[in-house]
């Protein structure tokens, strides 16, 4: 076991030494989930399609052309002759529609574009969320890593103490009881080790799903690096900013006005239609009532045409009514938009703000756990401290640092989801994270 403790130690240390050169960081990462992502890729193709609304939109009031043509054969039979003769017709017809009045033609091209605004503002939603997953994924690993590091430390540090008190229990200068429990904690440290050992190789997978790539080793935090407060320091302008500036909001916003639109479009259908029509064909056949002679015509129409519904059974009616039905709808999608965004921000603000105040609590337990470790071996190399003492020391300085760690890490992502929150996460942001790794 003692071995494999130390084969573990050996593989963090190196993977440590590692992140100082040739290690991806967060930029990288980042990079690679933006090339490599499904679902933002799908997002990207939602994207393309939205922006197809416009074009079909528009296509409703520019002017149609239509080309029909026919070939027939006809048999005319004569009751008075009994004359039976067969002879072939066809013709061909061009025909111009241009809309003059079509109210809802006009409302359908406005809607096309609030659809490409939305597809716009659905598509950085989704690249907001990809920058949130891979900072996460990325902070997840370090995090996992460091809990790694922490556990093997540890169960090396018990071992050693396990050393120390079956050495001392030869003697006759402990008891069997400090050796049981110093046995108890190196079993515990080993099976933490292992536990950590699967969370991070978890942790990389998820990553390696994410990107495509399981780097080497990924840059961790300089050490003595400061975390730096929100700013504005106001939650209240961070929630005020979420309301207006989140992306969901933006989206359902939007999604309110093209339900406003679209009652507007179905009450169209009581309107009148007003098309300019132009066309021109045509007709060969035979003339029964001239001998068979062939008839060959030409035909050219110009004119405007009106169409007023008078009664549809109910159908357009009944569609405002839907559409009103959905325009309610959408006005509360964005009430609990708004109201999301608002607790997200909330939530986030006070996120980096305890963080910022755990990371300072646990830099100093830092310091005191590791006063307290060293005071309590001096302690049991004299005798005023049993073994016990020890071993709780070092636990405690153990967890106060995988604790450290995590708080640092959380309060990044805490900064990087009040920002998202506000509408505002971009590529800057990661590059400013990115540069504090070391």
């Amino acid at each position: 076991m003692k071995q494999r403790a130390v084969r573990v130690a050996v593989a963090v240390a190196a993977g440590l030494m590692a992140a100082g050169a040739g290690a991806a960081d967060l930029e990288q990462v980042y990079r690679d989930a933006l090339s490599y992502d499904a679902a933002l890729a799908g997002a990207r193709a939602s994207l393309e399609a939205g922006r197809e609304k416009l074009p079909q939109g528009r296509a409703g009031l520019l002017p149609s052309v239509n080309l029909t043509g026919n070939s027939n054969w006809n048999e005319a039979d004569y009751r008075t002759t009994g004359r039976s003769q067969g002879y072939n017709s066809n013709g061909w017809q061009v025909q111009l529609t241009q809309p003059l009045f079509r109210w809802q033609n006009w409302v359908q091209y406005k809607q096309g574009e609030m659809q490409v605004a939305l597809s716009e503002a659905q598509y950085q939603l989704a690249r907001q969320d990809l920058t949130l997953r891979a900072a996460q994924g990325y902070f997840d690993v370090l995090v996992a890593q460091d809990v790694l590091a922490a556990a093997t430390a540890l169960h090396e540090a018990n071992t050693q103490q396990l050393a120390l008190a079956r050495k001392s229990f030869e003697v006759g200068t402990v008891t069997i009881t400090d050796v049981h429990e110093a046995q108890s904690r190196a079993d515990l440290s080993s099976a933490q080790t292992i536990a950590a050992e699967s969370d991070l190789a978890v942790k990389r997978h998820a990553l390696l799903v994410l990107t495509g790539k399981e780097p080497d080793a990924l840059k961790g935090l300089r050490k003595g690096v400061a975390l730096s407060r929100p700013e504005p320091a106001d939650i209240q302008s961070w929630v005020a900013s979420a309301e207006t500036g989140n992306y969901a909001v933006q989206a359902a916003q939007i999604g309110r006005e093209i339900s406003d639109r679209e009652v507007e479009r179905n009450r169209a259908g009581h309107l009148p239609t007003v098309d300019l029509v132009a066309s021109h064909g045509n007709t060969t056949s035979a003339n029964a009532f001239a001998g068979f002679a062939k008839t060959d015509l030409d035909t050219t129409v110009v004119g405007v045409q009106l169409a007023l519904p008078l009664f549809q059974g109910g159908v357009v009616n009944s569609r405002v009514r839907e559409a009103a039905a959905l325009r309610d709808k959408a006005r509360f999608d964005l009430d609990n938009a708004r109201r999301t965004a608002a607790q997200n921000a909330r939530q986030a603000y006070l996120g980096v703000s305890s963080g910022l105040a755990q990371v300072k609590a646990f830099e100093a337990a830092q310091v005191s756990s590791r006063s307290a470790l060293d005071a309590n071996k001096l302690g049991y190399e004299v005798g005023v401290r049993i073994n016990i003492d020890v071993l709780n020391a070092q636990s405690q300085l153990f967890d106060t640092l995988q604790k450290l760690s995590k708080a640092r890490y959380d309060t990044l992502l805490a900064q990087l989801k009040l920002k998202a929150a506000a509408g505002t996460l971009g590529d800057d942001d990661i590059k400013a994270i990115n540069a504090l790794l070391d």
